[in-house]
């Protein structure tokens, strides 16, 4: 599978982004889905994740209340919405799909697939 993300801009702080992740090469329902940042300087971190069927999400505890994960499997694509926006929430926001059995999982290891990143900037 194919993962295009997008959605990524400059943005105030306070303020939000819905980042987009399309799925083209094989249908979206059949993997679990990840949302993963990357800060300059920094490793690469889990930020949400959600099961095939969309009934299962888990956050990282820095973005609980403020982003959600979603997924439309007829669409074959997944989102972030990213509300309440924080300048350390800055970095390259990637998707990523998984396609073993199991809970979505939280591990960039977990991942088979992923798509380019998109640059997220909030001023302050």
């Amino acid at each position: 599978v194919q993962l295009q993300a997008s959605g990524g801009g400059l943005v105030q702080a306070g303020g939000s982004l819905r980042l987009s992740c399309a799925a083209s090469g094989r249908t979206l329902s059949t993997y679990n889905m990840g949302w993963f940042r990357q800060a300059p300087g920094k490793e690469r971190e889990f930020v949400a994740a959600i099961s095939r069927n969309g009934g299962s999400t888990s956050y990282a505890d820095s973005v609980k209340g403020r982003f959600t994960i979603s997924r439309d499997n007829a669409k074959n694509t997944a989102y972030l919405q990213m509300n309440s926006l924080k300048p350390e929430d800055a970095a390259v926001y990637s998707c990523a799909a998984a396609g073993r059995s199991g809970p979505p999982p939280v591990l960039v290891s977990k991942y088979d697939y992923w798509g380019q990143g998109t640059q997220v900037t909030v001023s302050s």
